[in-house]
């Protein structure tokens, strides 16, 4: 549920845009058009991208390109909340805010790189420049489009100069050019993720019915009992090898609870996961 939002708009599209949610709460975020960094003020970020996941906690951010995302919202511990700030980037925008300065940076489309997401820890810089957006949010009256367009332009000049160093500037330089990914390695990617059907279909732009189709033509199996055999034969892995307990491995691999862990694991395995553990280390 989302408790409070706040938006600040630039040339008619959001710019800035703050939440504060009760989680956990899991949207899906479509982006063909658009980038998005976002800071997290309290709570935890998980973002999915087509074959990425990546996680920040307080006072970190995450840098997403456009494509297909899904944002899973965690709480604070202490007050129960999440919140954050996002700042959408627009490929028309930024031309219109930059004319004939374009950073070079966010043209040489020559760099090679395939990934989606990065992941930053924020410094005093990108700290003390989020205290300056919330402030603006406490006092709209104060913003104009001269002032958006300088914070725009800051926030941008501070990611170059982060720590990420080459991979940011790799990132950005390609924010608006998406890859295209296999369908294959979509779902290979978030087979231990816990992603509904729906979420899988979303992921790859095709309908129920024609990723259901796709899906056995490929795996030769319905989806929800391929991806469920996979997260089991995962489990009874972990259940050998690691030192997980139970209930660890139940969410590592994208079980829901240990209730429904428990009991497809011994519906498939004739043997709860607790005394299979118990037998191996017996043996």
């Amino acid at each position: 549920m989302i408790l409070k939002r706040q938006t600040l708009e630039l040339f008619g599209k959001m710019l800035f845009e703050t939440a504060t949610v009760c989680p956990p709460l899991t949207l899906s975020n479509p982006m063909p058009n658009e980038a998005c960094f976002v800071y997290i003020i309290q709570g935890e970020q998980r973002a999915l991208s087509e074959v990425e996941s990546m996680s920040a906690l307080e006072k970190e951010a995450l840098l997403m390109k456009c494509g297909n995302y899904f944002s899973q919202m965690l709480p604070r511990e202490s007050t129960g909340q999440y919140e954050a700030v996002a700042i959408h980037f627009y490929p028309e925008i930024l031309k219109k805010v930059f004319q004939d300065e374009y950073p070079t940076f966010l043209k040489d489309q020559n760099l090679a790189n395939n990934q989606s997401i990065a992941k930053f820890k924020a410094d005093i810089l990108l700290d003390k420049y989020f205290d300056s957006i919330m402030f603006y949010f406490e006092n709209p009256e104060l913003v104009n489009e001269e002032l958006l367009i300088l914070k725009l332009k800051e926030l941008l000049l501070l990611l170059v100069k982060t720590g990420n160093g080459e991979g940011v500037k790799n990132i950005l330089s390609n924010l608006f050019s998406p890859r295209t990914y296999q369908f294959k390695e979509v779902i290979e990617s978030h087979l231990y993720d816990s992603l509904s059907l729906n979420d899988f279909c979303e992921l790859t732009n095709l309908s129920l019915s024609s990723f259901k189709r796709e899906f056995k033509k490929i795996f030769n199996d319905s989806p929800a009992r391929y991806i469920k055999n996979k997260k089991l034969e995962k489990a009874k892995e972990l259940l050998e090898i690691s030192d997980l307990n139970v209930t660890q491995i139940t969410f590592e691999c994208g079980f829901g609870d240990l209730a429904s862990f428990s009991v497809a694991f011994k519906d498939k395995f004739n043997i709860s996961p607790s005394v299979y553990r118990q037998s191996i280390k017996s043996a």
